[in-house]
């Protein structure tokens, strides 16, 4: 990045992270500097588990909340927030659910320049934090650019009902730093692309935060949760630092995106991560071995068959994963991977028999 072009960084303003405080929304926003007319973006089924709470909390507070329902993460439900943010006015916007949600909210507030309050309901990938939103019914599975959440509300009572999967999933996009960082760093000694020492660090520290602790996470607790959701936000901050998802998303986010694409019915985004940085670590020379082993023990799928997806959709999205963001140079190269040395990844690193 050259230092002639100014480098934005957004962060959180506040970061709360505890049990049943979802009952003070109000006085959070109050404090935050909000009023009148709150706009309140929920899942169908997180007006009973959370938004719920959240909604007459505000409404105690002397807030006017109206609320909309997001099904998916497209741009029809991004639009459709925006025409809201529009006809309703609110001085924030307010994303409870998942990532389909938060990445809605995310968008639409961003486009509309309103502030938004990230409050997830489950800790199942980085997005709860980062500065860019996952939207489909783009030109191609990658990121947007958005605003980072002025403030994140992390209840751990609510999450840890969520299923463990979740978690788990998210616990496998936080570990992908491990290589993405390495395709970051590739990148910039080959092809001189900008890297950031500091963001980098921010990631890898998440990655690390979550294998040296597989064991306490693991047990599901709400004291292990709160270990997610510090190397999820830490992630997301990473991102806010490097101006750009390098830090957070490499070669085994391409894999995922691929397979997305390849498999008729993929898995979760962050198991196949998790597989994609076993496979992708074994390419940079890295441990792949301690990865295959913390993501195992957290129970995180590593193989095909337990991601629920033939060996031969594995082979092809190793083959096409350069093709999904070409111009990210990643340990895969400009060609990618033939069918033979593919095959031989996958095997050697145990994710296909």
């Amino acid at each position: 990045m050259p230092s002639s072009q100014p480098h934005r960084i957004q962060l959180p303003r506040e970061v709360i992270v505890g049990s049943n405080i979802l009952k003070d929304m109000g006085e959070i926003c109050k404090r935050l500097g909000f009023y009148e007319t709150v706009l309140v973006l929920g899942g169908p089924s997180t007006r009973r588990i959370a938004a719920g709470i959240v909604i007459d909390s505000l409404k105690a507070a002397g807030f006017q909340v109206e609320e909309m329902t997001v099904n998916e993460s497209t741009m029809k439900f991004v639009d459709r927030s925006q025409h809201e943010i529009r006809e309703a006015g609110p001085s924030v916007v307010i994303g409870v659910g998942g990532g389909k949600v938060i990445d809605v909210a995310k968008l639409s507030s961003t486009r509309e320049d309103v502030p938004f309050i990230s409050v997830p309901t489950a800790a199942s990938h980085d997005g709860i934090a980062s500065t860019y939103a996952s939207i489909k019914g783009v030109e191609k599975p990658t990121s947007i650019e958005a605003q980072a959440p002025i403030a994140i509300i992390a209840d751990t009572r609510i999450i840890v009902e969520s299923p463990y999967r979740l978690t788990a999933s998210g616990c496998g996009d936080v570990v992908a730093k491990y290589t993405a960082v390495r395709d970051w760093k590739l990148a910039h000694r080959l092809k001189n692309e900008y890297y950031g020492e500091y963001a980098a660090s921010l990631a890898l520290m998440g990655a690390k935060l979550i294998m040296e602790n597989a064991n306490l996470i693991r047990r599901a607790t709400e004291d292990s949760l709160r270990t997610v959701l510090e190397a999820l936000i830490n992630c997301g901050v990473a991102t806010s630092i490097a101006g750009s998802s390098r830090p957070c998303s490499g070669s085994e986010h391409l894999f995922s995106h691929a397979l997305d694409q390849i498999a008729p019915k993929p898995a979760l985004h962050g198991e196949q991560c998790g597989v994609g940085t076993i496979m992708m670590a074994y390419l940079h020379g890295a441990n792949w071995q301690h990865v295959l082993q913390s993501l195992q023990i957290i129970g995180i799928p590593t193989t095909a068959k337990q991601l629920g997806i033939m060996d031969e959709y594995i082979v092809e999205a190793l083959i096409h994963a350069h093709e999904v963001r070409p111009e990210r140079y990643t340990i895969l190269g400009e060609r990618g991977l033939s069918k033979e040395a593919a095959t031989r990844l996958a095997k050697i690193t145990k994710v296909i028999d």
